[in-house]
């Protein structure tokens, strides 16, 4: 077990390929392609290291196992890590695209490199947070969501999309036959109108007004304000500019990989609006060990679905889940290719849902 509990520190590893586009730069690359090394090394390089580290299937078998990986603080302590690095990345990344002498698609390039950073670094990691009961876990949690101006997440995905995963009335779970291009913009708008939506009503039920201090989505947008704010000061507008585009391409990160999670599985409807028990088979399942070290075994997401509260070691490989042909990074790139991603994923949806 020494061996995957170690994996998991490639988690940061992320953290590093700015420095090494910055590095390409001053070796002779001409910045404005060097400064797109980042989408390179995650969508090129990685899918090769999943094929070469293989896959992970192994489990715990009994339950002491699974509550000794449950309590063992190694684990939670390498998520808590993630806030400050990932803030440390971003106020880096923002000073060198504040001073870097870069055109146009050099500017592109950082900002998609830092927001896609921010997806695996920033989003993932508090995906895992939010999931969890302790006070700490969940407000580190929000902070990194806030970094990328979608605090949303945290309220929606745990009370909203938990609750209606595959079914017509999730966010977050792609019909058959649509396209990323159709999903993520719905994704974007509907996640952010429902978190807002799930905290007034809690209000309300409670007896307190919408706009009342206790609003999750009024505090963590505050404190996305003071994050640009901050920006715009210390860089100007083209820091704000900055801070507010990595932070769109975070969040439509996320969303594309929600997408390849959850497209074309349903729910049976046993009685109107009344839909079967989340479990295992209602999400897609990967076992590519490279990635699941990257993200936090995120791609265990049938187990995470059917155990939201297990933290991310002890999460079971299900070998009767629907299973991608490929790890995120793959099924990421070939989502943005719909008439390809269709001719590979509609059959498997069809087969999944019988």
């Amino acid at each position: 077990m020494r061996l995957r509990d170690a994996g998991f520190l490639l988690a940061f590893s992320t953290a590093a390929l700015p420095w090494g586009a910055l590095l390409l730069g001053r070796v002779g690359v001409p910045r404005d392609l060097a400064v797109w090394f980042p989408l390179v090394f995650i969508f090129g390089v990685v899918p090769g290291l999943d094929w070469l580290c293989g896959d992970e299937r192994r489990n715990w078998e009994t339950p002491a196992q699974a509550a000794r990986l449950e309590n063992a603080r190694y684990f939670r302590i390498l998520t808590l890590l993630v806030l400050p690095l990932w803030l440390a990345t971003l106020i880096g990344c923002g000073w060198q695209f504040s001073h870097l002498p870069l055109g146009l698609a050099g500017q592109a390039g950082w900002i998609v490199s830092t927001g896609v950073i921010g997806g695996v670094l920033a989003i993932n990691p508090a995906h895992e947070l939010i999931h969890k009961s302790s006070r700490l876990e969940p407000l580190l949690g929000g902070i990194l969501l806030s970094s990328v101006g979608y605090p949303g997440f945290k309220v929606e995905h745990v009370r909203g999309h938990h609750l209606h995963v595959a079914t017509p009335h999730d966010s977050s779970s792609a019909r058959l036959g649509e396209s990323v291009y159709a999903f993520v913009p719905r994704a974007l708008w509907r996640n952010v109108r429902n978190a807002w939506r799930l905290e007034a009503q809690r209000l309300r039920e409670r007896g307190r007004s919408a706009w009342s201090w206790r609003n999750e989505m009024v505090n963590w947008t505050l404190l996305w304000l003071a994050l640009a704010a901050a920006f715009a000061i210390a860089g100007g507008p083209r820091s704000l500019l900055f801070f507010l585009a990595q932070g769109v391409v975070a969040a439509a990160t996320l969303e594309v990989i929600n997408y390849v999670e959850h497209y074309g599985l349903s729910r049976r409807e046993l009685a109107p609006g009344r839909y079967e028990r989340v479990s295992h088979h209602h999400s897609w399942n990967a076992p590519q060990r490279y990635t699941n070290w990257l993200l936090f075994n995120l791609q265990r997401h049938s187990d995470h679905h059917a155990q939201a509260r297990r933290r991310y070691q002890a999460l079971l490989h299900h070998a009767d889940s629907p299973q991608l042909p490929a790890g995120y990074a793959s099924m990421f790139v070939l989502a943005l290719l719909p008439p390809l991603w269709r001719r590979v994923m509609d059959h498997r949806a069809l087969a999944s849902t019988r």
